[in-house]
């Protein structure tokens, strides 16, 4: 046997290429501390979009960077020939997805200065698939890393079929619901608004193309653990998923979250306010109210908010972000200064509940919040992220979704199968009063019903702790994915 055959794993190299955006940055990089700590090398490949300005975003991948010495970042040259996005008509994501294709030719450059035997495999994100593409060229085994759930993953592999010869996009269906295998029914208003174009869009199309090529990878990495989604993942192994092709192993690793340790920098002084203010804190009793990197509320929802956190009696601690105050997609990527409480909330609101609520500007270290023993429920968008970090602690949710497949997570986390949230009324009419606020928040936190879902979410939480023990489902996933690639790298002649 050759030497380099012998060669430890430290000297093999897994190169991930994320998707853009923090919700899917963040969660490859936990990805990769996993692999590091399995002793493989990895680098990770980033490309900077010429229409992304200097924002929370850009600075949020460059603190993950400065925080991950262990991991390699390369950033891919700029595109020389970038889209006039200012000009264009189109929405940002389509010429996301275009420039990931584009960049094809500079990763194969950047894989072929790789010695062949050093590239153990590439990882892509959910929608930077085109890469498994050159992976073939090079005989390099290619897998996706699904940042989002299992359900959702059952519901793109089988929408190529649902949309195959439809005369009209799925938004005039409005909620009635789809039928999908191993998931509950779907209404057709809470898919990926991309998604409800007409098929031959070209938004739609192009995202269709994009979810369609994680099936032709050599296999999908999951995050999530089998239990919490047994139905999704039966379907996904099931032949009638996708008619005429069966899916490539799905490995179910998750959930692959953050320890607590933050990924941004908060001012010191803040953060001891904060974490200090929880440690004074009974057991279980802060609502805690969050909706993500890119999440943000119109002024007056925030003032219904407000009142209703008031009126519930309840401690609080609130993650507050400037409103974006337009429609417009291309504002959504611009940097948004810290909110002016004072203004934005009901007059002597801040004064009237300081002893027992805690609103925090922009930001707060979530994955250390919800594993603070004060927490006790958690008024989410239901980003996936933030699911399994909830999960992840035992913190019942209150489902507030905002974008992406957030509504359809929602219809998933409420399902008695993985039980672990209740929806929040309103919020598809694009207002959820201050009565809804205050009565989700004392059903929560003083019902029965409330004590059912927390023994539910702490049920998972047990789950969750065993899938990543030794033995355990999602441990086992792992070393599955490592041992098809070893025996798929001597395939393809490694």
């Amino acid at each position: 046997m050759e030497k380099d055959a012998m060669a430890p794993r430290r000297q093999q190299t897994v190169v991930m290429y994320p998707s853009f955006g923090v919700g899917h940055i963040i969660p490859m990089t936990e990805l990769a501390r996993v692999l590091l700590r399995r002793g493989l090398d990895v680098t990770m490949v980033l490309i900077e979009r010429p229409f992304w300005p200097s924002d929370s975003g850009a600075a949020t991948t460059r603190r993950v960077m400065a925080a991950n010495p262990a991991i390699t970042f390369h950033v891919l040259p700029p595109d020389p020939s970038p889209p006039d996005f200012a000009g264009s008509t189109k929405p940002p994501f389509f010429h996301t997805l275009q420039l990931l294709r584009r960049y094809n030719g500079e990763l194969g450059r950047f894989l072929r200065s790789f010695p062949r035997r050093r590239l153990h495999s590439v990882v892509t994100g959910m929608f930077s698939t085109y890469a498994a593409e050159v992976a073939a060229e090079l005989g390099v085994p290619a897998y996706t890393f699904f940042a989002s759930g299992a359900g959702f993953l059952a519901v793109v592999a089988q929408l190529p079929a649902l949309l195959a010869g439809r005369q009209e996009g799925l938004k005039v269906l409005g909620d009635a619901p789809l039928e999908f295998l191993g998931v509950p029914p779907i209404p057709a208003s809470h898919m990926v608004k991309e998604l409800l174009e007409h098929p031959e869009e070209d938004m739609c199309n192009a995202m269709v193309d994009a979810l369609k090529r994680v099936a032709d990878t050599d296999g999908v990495l999951v995050n999530t653990f089998e239990s919490l989604e047994s139905r999704a993942v039966q379907a996904l192994r099931d032949p009638r998923c996708v008619p005429g092709k069966a899916m490539p192993p799905i490995y179910c690793i998750g959930p692959v979250v953050g320890d607590g340790s933050p990924h941004r920098e908060m001012p010191p002084e803040r953060r001891h306010e904060l974490l200090a203010w929880l440690d004074a804190q009974p057991e279980r009793s802060v609502v805690y109210l969050c909706f993500g990197s890119r999440g943000t509320l119109p002024a007056e929802q925030l003032r219904e908010i407000a009142v209703g956190l008031e009126r519930s009696g309840h401690r609080f601690l609130w993650v507050v972000r400037t409103p974006a105050g337009t429609d417009d997609p291309k504002k959504f990527l611009e940097q948004r200064p810290e909110p002016d409480l004072e203004a934005l909330l009901p007059a002597g609101f801040l004064e009237r509940t300081g002893g027992r609520g805690l609103v925090v500007p922009s930001w707060a270290p979530q994955a250390a919040v919800l594993r603070h023993l004060s927490t006790g429920a958690f008024v989410t968008h239901c980003g996936w992220n933030s699911v399994l970090e909830a999960v992840a602690a035992g913190v019942p949710m209150l489902c507030w979704p905002l974008y992406s497949e957030q509504m359809l997570n929602k219809v998933l986390m409420t399902d008695l199968d993985m039980g672990v949230a209740w929806e929040m009324e309103g919020y598809a009419a694009g207002r959820v009063g201050a009565e809804e606020v205050e009565a989700k928040v004392r059903l929560v936190m003083d019902s029965e019903e409330g004590r059912e879902l927390r023994a539910r979410v702490a049920a998972r939480r047990e789950d969750a702790m065993a899938a990543l023990e030794d033995g355990g489902t999602s441990q086992e996933a792992l070393a599955r994915f490592l041992a098809d690639v070893d025996k798929l790298r001597g395939q393809l002649g490694d």
